[in-house]
């Protein structure tokens, strides 16, 4: 078995472990067992059909006396490119457009209230070959592109909000290009958009030869269904960034992304969920899915030979709780819609017990970080 044609752990686990021990080891590695989420006929039959993985769990909460259940319902959408990625750019992003539709209408027959595809959905995330054409030409506007214009549709078409992760043309600022989240209402309004935060420069993600650090902030969303935010792929490395997004009050936010094994499949399983427990809320990782070639061969900078691929994206999209539990993650190979249902009233519940909020001594953090940042910065370290 290779690293890269193997389901997932989950099915693996399943396929070796006897039963009595299996729940052991998966309330080890997902916390406590979730219920699976009762689906339509209609969506599972759908899903057989037009090939992509369907998994449904619910994160409960406690009963409460005063607040009444603040349930939603969450899909995410990994999916692999449709078309080569020497296609026409139109075509290439059209054929996208249909995919991912076909597979937001089958959220919908799920009530799904929110939905989230994965960093840069609408491209090959072709950033590792450091090649201006054609891939400056997926970018477009956050307010009124093509794409944006597509999620508008969506929304009103189903009542759901959409997390629309692109490349951006800043057109106002002189065709600057950003790696953005447009976040649109279910009443198909933009409400604004989000840009990453974070860039790497690691292997072949060669990012900032197209878009530099983004220049929102930690924008957090007000919608129909809850607070939301937006921590685009690399900021999930950064724990400060999770931090702010909670400090502005995300009860959910989302990290669409798009890694490869060899870089990053040990630590993917456990960042999104250690931001779950760290922030009090509910985080939902998103990785995009197959194995992307390109015409011209490209370096990473390591003295390996040249070659046509960024490597395996393993998909493996899931949802963490704020105390600690997990969904299984979907399919390392196949597209896949998630769909997981949140009571919100969770995250106060598990405040209100672990308290880091309360105990995090964020004045004392603010004061030394202020110190830190400055270029005659003395580290305090005590010497005999």
């Amino acid at each position: 078995m290779s690293g890269n044609d193997f389901e997932s752990l989950e099915k693996i686990l399943e396929a070796h472990v006897p039963e009595e021990e299996l729940r052991t080891v998966k309330k080890l590695l997902f916390g406590k067992e979730l219920k699976k989420l009762s689906l339509p006929q209609g969506a599972i039959e759908a899903a057989a059909e037009q090939d992509f993985d369907l998994k449904g769990y619910v994160f409960e909460a406690s009963p409460e006396q005063l607040r009444p259940p603040r349930t939603v319902r969450v899909g995410l959408i990994q999916n692999k490119i449709v078309l080569p990625t020497d296609a026409p750019v139109l075509e290439q992003i059209t054929a996208l457009h249909k995919r991912v539709g076909e597979m937001v209408e089958v959220a919908a027959m799920c009530g799904v209230n929110i939905v989230c595809f994965q960093e840069a959905w609408t491209m090959p995330f072709a950033f590792c070959t450091r090649e201006r054409e054609p891939w400056t030409e997926f970018a477009e506007s956050a307010e009124d592109g093509l794409t944006t214009r597509f999620c508008i549709q969506l929304a009103k078409k189903y009542n759901l909000v959409v997390v629309s992760p692109i490349l951006e043309r800043d057109e106002i600022h002189g065709g600057t290009l950003w790696n953005t989240a447009v976040v649109v209402s279910n009443n198909g309004h933009v409400l604004g958009k989000s840009r990453k935060n974070h860039i790497p420069r690691v292997g072949d993600f060669n990012e900032s030869t197209y878009y530099m650090e983004g220049n929102t902030g930690h924008s957090v969303f007000q919608t129909q269904f809850g607070k939301i935010a937006v921590n685009i792929c690399y900021g999930r490395h950064h724990p400060l960034n999770w931090l702010m997004y909670s400090i502005h009050g995300a009860e959910i936010i989302f990290n669409p992304s798009a890694t490869v094994g060899l870089l990053s499949e040990p630590m993917w399983s456990i960042e999104a969920r250690n931001a779950a427990i760290a922030n009090h809320c509910f985080t939902c990782a998103i990785n995009r899915v197959g194995t992307e070639y390109f015409k011209n061969e490209f370096t990473s900078g390591d003295g390996k030979k040249a070659h046509r691929d960024l490597g395996h994206f393993y998909g493996s999209s899931y949802v963490a709780a704020p105390d600690g539990s997990r969904s299984p993650g979907l399919s390392r190979t196949r597209d896949g819609l998630l769909v997981t249902e949140l009571d919100l009233n969770l995250n106060r519940q598990v405040a209100d017990k672990w308290n880091f909020k309360m105990t995090g001594r964020y004045e004392m953090y603010a004061e030394e970080l202020k110190k830190a940042v400055q270029h005659d910065f003395k580290p305090n370290v005590v010497k005999e």
